[in-house]
């Protein structure tokens, strides 16, 4: 493998380093049993050079002929365009045997298929087909904007961003290889595969989820052809340590307001290609798990944001496993490299963090592991990961976080997330500021709001860790004192609801006297 699995070089088995396939299938039972369901993260765009269709197509046999994309070059052994690589590089690699040039959007070992050519079109439908018969309950979506380019000799015009050399990607405006039309209809078609699927065989419905790093507008467009989740990557990309409530509450507002009515929302606060959360929000990782889990939808969470991992920053040169930063090379592999965000779980103070009793795991553990690990915080009450654990009883049990969504910004620094139903009302208040205490009326706001006029009581229902705010002490909502850098959910009772079902106790205790 040169790229974590990426390059696949054989889309119907399980690479040995994983395990057989029958080690899958296993695993596939065992998740059933105890009510998991399992997602394989898909790969359509390219293969591996090692794949059988590659190898055909390398001595234009048959049918896989034109299974990639291939192109004659310009004079003097020039590539046919100017084309650029996602890991940096011309995203043309030349092939002696065939005396032509194949194209490949990421690593030069990784192919890009041809999708316009039918046969691979159906080849992909047979896989997804082939998986779901294993009993997956759908896919994750690799890289979909890259599937389809047009004008396979004309170049990309260059963007002429600052302090970009013309080897990397952001140096040209990829209006010829992203986000092509066609590829909207293709991911419908596989669509079509998971219902038709999920209906021949009486199955739950199959998920798809996409990933695709593009315009809002683009995004979103991938519910209306059939993808459930479009992740929504704008909490990992448009935000920073810097920004603001506001910049907040425009990214939830725009993404609930051009998000079709029959859609779900879905907030991924991060993911194996960036920074995580906890490096990127230094001293606040429950605040942006508390708002990715209050607001409507789907919360992604990356493995380790739960404990609030942190980037390993020093990892050196040799350790380097990221294509994209070994491309790079030793002098600026460091700012290219998405390794830091990938290093082992921490499970607990054991050699290499309990993650392996190998002599050296493929990337370093984080030195911080003998005191940030899951066992630890098992054992502990304010930590990171029993906030996690109250955050999604709190998903499963709350009727509020099936109702409304309001957001507003208090004080100027303070985010306020509003879910109510007809009986109780949920508020997350996260305090921006890093010095200053905000004190907060909760009373205004909470009787601004139209279907709850008035609240019998209003608690402390879970607070950031190291808050000093103690869950179920009751708030006073004229004055709310919320510490610097603090976050804190609140649960409220509708007056109106707690005196209904006061009436409807009396008149069952009425009845039992009366028939007794």
């Amino acid at each position: 493998m040169v790229d974590f699995g990426y390059d696949v070089a054989d889309f119907k088995d399980i690479d040995e380093i994983f395990g057989k396939l029958i080690d899958f299938e296993n695993l596939i039972e065992k998740a059933k049993k105890i009510g998991l369901k399992v997602i394989l993260d898909l790969v359509p765009n390219h293969t591996s050079d090692e794949h059988y269709w590659f190898q055909m197509s390398l001595n234009r046999t048959g049918k896989y002929k034109d299974y990639y994309i291939w192109a004659d070059g310009k004079k003097n052994n020039q590539p046919p365009n100017n084309w650029i690589s996602v890991f940096g590089g011309p995203a043309w690699s030349f092939s002696k045997m065939r005396n032509q040039w194949y194209f490949h959007q990421f690593h030069e070992r990784q192919p890009d298929l041809n999708y316009s050519n039918p046969y691979v079109q159906e080849e992909m439908r047979e896989i997804i087909t082939y998986w779901l018969r294993k009993g997956i309950s759908g896919f994750r979506v690799d890289a979909v904007p890259h599937i389809f380019e047009t004008n396979y000799t004309s170049d990309e015009p260059r963007s002429n961003e600052e302090g970009v050399t013309d080897t990397e990607y952001n140096y040209l405006i990829h209006t010829l290889t992203k986000d092509q039309p066609e590829t909207y209809d293709l991911v419908k078609s596989w669509r079509k595969v998971l219902d038709e699927y999920a209906s021949q065989y009486n199955t739950e419905e199959k998920i798809m989820m996409t990933e695709a790093y593009s315009s809002l507008e683009n995004t979103i467009k991938y519910y209306k052809y059939g993808a459930q989740v479009p992740f929504n990557f704008n909490f990992i990309m448009n935000v920073t340590a810097n920004s603001t409530p506001t910049d907040f509450k425009n990214i939830i507002e725009d993404w609930m307001n051009k998000m079709p009515e029959d859609g779900t929302p879905n907030w991924v606060m991060g993911n194996h290609d960036r920074n995580r959360t906890a490096s990127r929000f230094p001293g606040r990782p429950d605040q942006m798990t508390m708002l990715a889990m209050v607001l409507p939808g789907v919360a992604v969470t990356y493995y380790g944001e739960e404990i609030g991992m942190v980037n390993m920053m020093n990892i050196s040169w040799l350790d380097t496993q990221d294509p994209q930063a070994c491309n790079a090379g030793e002098e600026k592999y460091l700012s290219r490299s998405r390794d830091p965000a990938r290093t082992p779980f921490q499970w607990n103070c054991n050699k290499n963090a309990g993650f392996s009793e190998a002599n050296k795991t493929w990337l370093p553990v984080h030195k911080n592991y003998e005191y940030l690990n899951l066992l630890l915080q098992q054992k502990n009450n304010d930590t990171h990961y029993n906030v996690y654990r109250n955050l999604t009883r709190l998903r499963k049990e709350s009727e509020a976080l099936k109702g409304s969504l309001k957001v507003d910004v208090l004080n100027k620094t303070v985010l306020c997330v509003t879910r109510k139903s007809s009986k109780e009302a949920v508020t997350l208040l996260i305090n921006f500021s890093n010095e200053d205490e905000q004190v907060i009326d909760l009373a205004g706001l909470q009787h601004s709001l139209n279907s709850l006029t008035e609240y019998k009581e209003t608690k402390v229902k879970l607070a950031s860790v190291r808050s000093n705010i103690e869950p179920g002490q009751t708030v006073n909502i004229n004055k709310f004192r919320l510490p610097p850098t603090v976050s804190v959910i609140l649960f409220s009772n509708s007056s109106k609801y707690i005196v209904a079902s006061l009436q409807t106790i009396i008149i069952l205790l009425f009845s039992l006297a009366i028939f007794k």
